[in-house]
C-alpha cells in the first residue's frame, strides 16, 4: 500500500462517522451549500468515487445512466477549488468537462451552479450550435469550471481564445459516447493541451478496448470504480414489449398515449427524419409534443427540453442524441418507436425513466423486421424482454385521408421514400425532364417534307431564319457601333 492509498484510508476513517456527504471528504460552505441543493444521501458511485478523488487518485468509473455520475466527479473538484483561494488566469480555466452532446454539457453545468450557489464558483459553456463570441467573452477572464463538447473547444483552442496550460482537472463523461461520435481524437488533443501534472476522471457505461485504450494514455493507476455490470438496466424499470407491424405502430402508440396514467413521456426514433414523422402524426392525432434532434438549432433544442421539463410538454420524441443529456424528474414512460441500431443505446434510452430510485416503464414496439435488435438488447441486458401485447394477428390501419389543406402524412420506416402504390420514389423510378414540354407529335396522314425537292428546298430557304449576330459585349459593340456612325 502506497502513501496515497495510506492516506485516503486515514481520511476515510476520520470521516466514518459524520453524516451524509461530510463522511466522504466534503466540508465548509460546499457542505452547506450542497445539503441546500436538495442532495442529501450519497449515492453508492459518489461514495466510492469521491474520497479517492479527494485524495489525488485518478478515477475510471464504471456506471449505469442515471447512477449520480455527475455529483461523483464535480463535488470533489468544487471541494478543492474553493479550498485554493488563488485567482483565474485570463482565457483560462481551472478544470474541463467533456460531454458528447450539448444537452448533457447543458445539464452538467446546470447542477454545478445549483450545488455551488454562494461559493462565488465561475463556470462556462462551450457549445457547438450558439453564439461563439459570447462564449469566447465569458472565457476572457477565466473560469473555475469549464464545460464543453470537443468540437467547438477545440476550434478556440487552436485559435488562441482558450488556454488549457493550467487545466490540472480533467473529466471525461461519457467516454464511450464520445467514441460513438467520433470525437476521440478531440479528446486527445484537449488532453494533451492540459497541465501535464492534472487529475483526471473518466466514466462510462460500458468499457470497450478502444475506451480502455484511452484511459490507461490519459491515466496514472487510476481507482476503477464499478457500480452495476457493464449495460445493465436500473431495477426500477418495467420493461416489455408489444409487437406490432411499423403501419400499426401509429395507431398504438395513440393508444397508448390516451392512457392517464402516463405522466411525462420519452419517445425515441431511429432516425431524424422518423422523429419528425412521429412528431407530425402525434400532432394530427391530437397530442401536443415537441421534437429534439441533431438537425435542430441549439436554443430550438433547449426551448424544447425546458418545457418538457416544466411540464408545459408532456411528450417529447427524440433521437439517440437526447438518450443521455436529459435528467428530467417525473418522466414516466420511455417508449421505444425504433429499436436503435446499436444495442447500448437501449440502455441509456431507458435510463431517462427510473431516476433516483423512482419507478419508471420503457415499452418498446417492436416490428418482425426488428426481432434480431430486440436479440441484441436482450443479450446486453442479460434478460428475456416480457411481450405485453401482440397485434401482428389484426391487419394493418387504412390510410387516414388528410382533411382539406393539411398536407398528406408522409411514411415512416421501410414505408419512407415510397408512392402510395408502393412504388419507390427514388431518382431512378422519376420520371426525366420533367420541366421540358413534350415533344410535338407529326401531323397525321401528312408525310415528312422531302429536303431534296426542289420546290421544298426553295420553301425552306424562304422561311429559314437570317443568322444571329453574335453579341461582342458593350466594350467592343457599341463603341464600334459609335465610330461607324
Amino acid at each position: 500500500m502506497n502513501q496515497k492509498e495510506n492516506s485516503a484510508v486515514e481520511q476515510k476513517q476520520s470521516h466514518a462517522e459524520l453524516p451524509g456527504f461530510a463522511a466522504l471528504g466534503l466540508s465548509g460552505a460546499l457542505l452547506k451549500a450542497v445539503a441546500q441543493s436538495g442532495l442529501s444521501d450519497p449515492k453508492p458511485i459518489q461514495e466510492q468515487a469521491i474520497p479517492p478523488h479527494l485524495a489525488g487518485h485518478d478515477i475510471l468509473g464504471i456506471a449505469q445512466t442515471g447512477s449520480g455520475k455527475t455529483a461523483a466527479f464535480s463535488l470533489p473538484i468544487l471541494q478543492k477549488i474553493v479550498n485554493l483561494g488563488s485567482k483565474r488566469g485570463p482565457k483560462s480555466a481551472r478544470a474541463l468537462i467533456l460531454a458528447p452532446t450539448r444537452e448533457l454539457a447543458v445539464q452538467i453545468e446546470e447542477m454545478i451552479r445549483a450545488v455551488s450557489k454562494g461559493l462565488h464558483i465561475s463556470t462556462a459553456l462551450v457549445l457547438g450550435g450558439v453564439s461563439r463570441n459570447s462564449q469566447v467573452k465569458k472565457i476572457k477572464l477565466g473560469v473555475d469550471i469549464l464545460v464543453a463538447t470537443p468540437g467547438r473547444l477545440v476550434d478556440l483552442v487552436r485559435e488562441g481564445d482558450v488556454s488549457l496550460a493550467e487545466t490540472r482537472y480533467l473529466v471525461l463523461d461519457e467516454a464511450d459516447r464520445m467514441l460513438d461520435m467520433g470525437f476521440l481524437p478531440d479528446v486527445k488533443r484537449l488532453a494533451k493541451a492540459t497541465h501535464p501534472k492534472r487529475q483526471t476522471a473518466l466514466f462510462s457505461a460500458t468499457m470497450p478496448a478502444e475506451i480502455a485504450a484511452l484511459a490507461e494514455s490519459l491515466m496514472k493507476e487510476p481507482v476503477r470504480i464499478e457500480i452495476a455490470p457493464q449495460s445493465t438496466t436500473a431495477n426500477e424499470i418495467e420493461q416489455g414489449v408489444v409487437m406490432a407491424r411499423k403501419r400499426q405502430k401509429r395507431p398504438v402508440l395513440a393508444r397508448m398515449l390516451a392512457d392517464e396514467k402516463m405522466g411525462q413521456v420519452i419517445v425515441f426514433a431511429r432516425t431524424k427524419h422518423g422523429a419528425d414523422i412521429v412528431t407530425r402524426n402525434l400532432e394530427r392525432d391530437g397530442f401536443a409534443a415537441a421534437v429534439i434532434h441533431g438537425n435542430k438549432s441549439q436554443n430550438a433544442r433547449q426551448r424544447a427540453l425546458n418545457g418538457f421539463r416544466e411540464g408545459s410538454i408532456r411528450i417529447l420524441v427524440a433521437t439517440d442524441i437526447a438518450a443521455r443529456g436529459i435528467d428530467v424528474p417525473g418522466i414516466s414512460h420511455v417508449i421505444n418507436y425504433d429499436l436503435p441500431d446499436e444495442a447500448e443505446s437501449y440502455v441509456h434510452r431507458i435510463g431517462r425513466t427510473g431516476r433516483n430510485g423512482a419507478n419508471g416503464v420503457a415499452v418498446t414496439l417492436c416490428d418482425p423486421s426488428e426481432t434480431d435488435k430486440l436479440r441484441q438488447v436482450e443479450r446486453i441486458i442479460r434478460m428475456r424482454l416480457p411481450v405485453l401485447a401482440s397485434h401482428l394477428d389484426q391487419p394493418d390501419p387504412e390510410p387516414r385521408k388528410p382533411e382539406p389543406g393539411e398536407p398528406r402524412a408522409e411514411p415512416h420506416g421501410a414505408d419512407a421514400g415510397r408512392n402510395p402504390h408502393g412504388k419507390s420514389r427514388s431518382a431512378h423510378h422519376r420520371p426525366k425532364n420533367l420541366s421540358r414540354k413534350p415533344p410535338r407529335e407529326a401531323a397525321k396522314d401528312q408525310p415528312a417534307p422531302n429536303r431534296h425537292h426542289p420546290a421544298e428546298a426553295e420553301r425552306a430557304e424562304r422561311t429559314a431564319k437570317p443568322p444571329r449576330k453574335k453579341f461582342r459585349g458593350r466594350r467592343f459593340g457599341r463603341k464600334a457601333a459609335a465610330k461607324a456612325a
